[in-house]
């Protein structure tokens, strides 16, 4: 153990702990731009400077190791000094145009800068803009970047794509795609965690809120709108509400009070997706050297953006089954169209997810029919957010509402789709039952679950037959899974995998908190709404039943298999 003093705070860590390190465990908050623990640790934006006593220079927190008996200030003249110039350095490149900027008043530079009085700058400002493909789910805005390598990092050591790269040279240095290519054409997944990983507005998602007020202002254009699970654990957080305040009921009078003809929980189109591929698992099994293994989910466009760019030769194994957003359009445009006396050319459907890569996903030739889109348009929580605050809605004197039927009611096990291993779980509730004709106990597939990032593995014995099961979040953890795969290392029966960490609650279309994540705290909350909820399994959900009842017949019938179900072979042609 090393003793030092932080800010006059006498402090006790371990060897080799850093000063930031320190001054954190004390609650004492050192600023930091480029640092993301474990992951950017390159001491590149140089606002971390903290004074030792008895040194001339000052040194960077994250970087400097902690010493016996040292004396650290973090904020003393020579600090704040030091400090100011090297934001204002940063700011010489920035566009700093932060009344139109989507991270004003989220954006730490923004915040660093106003508490160093920085109001005028002494440099020339130079900016470097680079165009950019702006119908690309993903923007980048080179005019804002700050060069702090945390989107480098995190698309390397994260999710293993190396989308992004330094660019150019001198003063012109700045981050890129990697080759030089465009976007578009790269391996880019839009997992969107190196958005929600930027410190400053460099990244974001492309825009869609005035698309959607379009819509909303024509009379004549019946809207849907569904809600994935992950969207109600975090939509209040980018409007500084308590948990307790933004309720799904509040979230769904949100929408109502915008406009929206019908409003929809992702849940229920979860739970059909459990039917249909718990369906699909269970004829595989049944089976077995008619397919390959192992089966993986389909549900993260994300990942399914992967594995069709970097393993294309495991395209086979995917489950045929469309992601619940999709599988809820497809609904919309046929069945709900059917019920309401509608043609599916009125209907505007929308969804609001978690994630960027769904923008891509709806917009697939593969996701619709007769020139039809299952979905029309995609926004993330973040725009959902903009939208309340920019019809001024006041949450707090809202109603509780309830979800719109003919397609309301949803279970637990749909709920939990947001949260890594959900999927899986919901899916083996659903196959246990159809096997015993029993449900299973409440505690049987905990394993499964976890927002670690290590694999979740679980045998589970059906009938006599064991089902070797893993789960894992974090596209670098689901190459590693799949190397070990190919090379026989291990071996499973049915996979689910998410391309963010921790699951669509981590999503890349969450609101931002810097230097937090919150993906874990995200995934409790949708398994307490899973508790909450009266049915658990999604072959209970009654309103699923009836349109099998009404309309498909049954899993897996001819109907549902060209409403429910898609070929990814022609989609990575698409992704191509």
């Amino acid at each position: 153990m090393v003793n030092l003093t932080i800010d006059g705070k006498k402090v006790q860590v371990p060897t080799g702990t850093t000063i930031m390190e320190a001054a954190d465990s004390i609650g004492i908050h050192i600023p930091r731009l480029c640092y993301l623990k474990g992951i950017n640790e390159i001491s590149a934006c140089k606002t971390c400077v903290v004074e030792i006593q008895g040194k001339e220079k000052v040194v960077t927190a994250c970087s400097t190791p902690v010493a016996e008996d040292i004396v650290v200030y973090t904020n003393s003249p020579k600090v704040r000094s030091v400090r100011r110039m090297n934001v204002e350095l940063l700011l010489s490149q920035h566009d700093c145009l932060c009344a139109t900027c989507v991270r004003s008043g989220n954006c730490s530079l923004q915040t660093l800068a106003n508490d160093l009085g920085i109001f005028e700058l002494p440099y020339e400002r130079e900016v470097v803009d680079i165009p950019w493909n702006m119908d690309f789910p993903l923007i980048r805005d080179s005019k804002k970047c700050i060069k702090c390598m945390r989107c480098v990092q995190i698309c390397d050591k994260v999710q293993d794509l190396q989308i992004w790269d330094v660019i150019n040279t001198s003063t012109r240095t700045t981050i890129g795609v990697t080759g030089n290519i465009d976007i578009a054409k790269s391996n880019c997944s839009l997992c969107g965690q190196c958005i929600t990983h930027c410190p400053v507005s460099a990244l974001r998602a492309r825009n869609d809120v005035p698309k959607v007020f379009d819509i909303l202002a024509q009379p004549e254009k019946v809207t849907v709108v569904q809600v994935a699970p992950a969207v109600r654990t975090a939509w209040g957080d980018f409007l500084g509400l308590k948990p307790e305040e933004f309720t799904e009921g509040k979230m769904v009078a949100a929408l109502k009070a915008m406009g929206f003809d019908y409003v929809f929980d992702t849940s229920f189109s979860a739970d059909m997706t459990i039917m249909e591929e718990a369906s699909e698992l269970l004829e595989r099994l049944h089976e077995p050297d008619k397919h390959a293994w192992p089966m993986f989910t389909s549900c993260c466009p994300g990942w399914v953006s992967y594995v069709t760019k970097k393993y294309p030769q495991f395209v086979k194994n995917l489950s045929t089954t469309k992601s619940p957003q999709q599988i809820f359009g497809a609904i919309t445009k046929s069945y709900f169209a059917q019920a309401k006396g509608l043609n599916p050319e009125e209907i505007f459907s929308i969804s609001i997810m978690p994630c960027v890569s769904k923008k891509r996903e709806a917009a697939l030739p593969t996701m619709g029919r007769d020139g039809i889109q299952d979905v029309d348009l995609v926004l993330t929580t973040r725009e959902f957010a903009r939208m309340v605050r920019a019809e001024h809605l006041n949450i707090a004197t809202l109603p509780e509402m309830e979800f719109d039927n003919p397609l309301g009611q949803s279970t637990g096990a749909g709920v939990i789709f947001g949260a890594t291993g959900g999927v899986m779980e919901a899916a083996l509730r659903t196959a246990y039952h159809a096997l015993t004709g029993e449900e299973a106990p409440a505690e049987a597939f905990l394993p499964v679950r976890g927002n670690d990032q290590e694999r979740k593995v679980q045998e589970i014995t059906l009938q006599g037959q064991t089902v070797r099961t893993c789960t894992v979040s974090g596209l670098a953890n689901a190459g590693r899974l799949l190397e070990d795969i190919q090379a026989g290392r291990v071996h499973y029966d049915f996979v689910e995998i998410m391309a963010c960490p921790g699951g669509c609650v981590g999503g890349g279309g969450q609101p931002i908190h810097d230097g937090q994540e919150l993906a874990t705290k995200r995934g409790q909350e949708l398994y307490r709404l899973d508790l909450a909820r009266p049915l658990h399994q999604s072959h209970n959900n009654l309103d699923v039943q009836a349109v099998y009842t009404n309309y498909l017949t049954k899993p897996l019938s001819p109907l549902a298999e060209e409403l429910l179900h898609t070929d990814h072979v022609k989609e990575r042609n698409y992704l191509d």
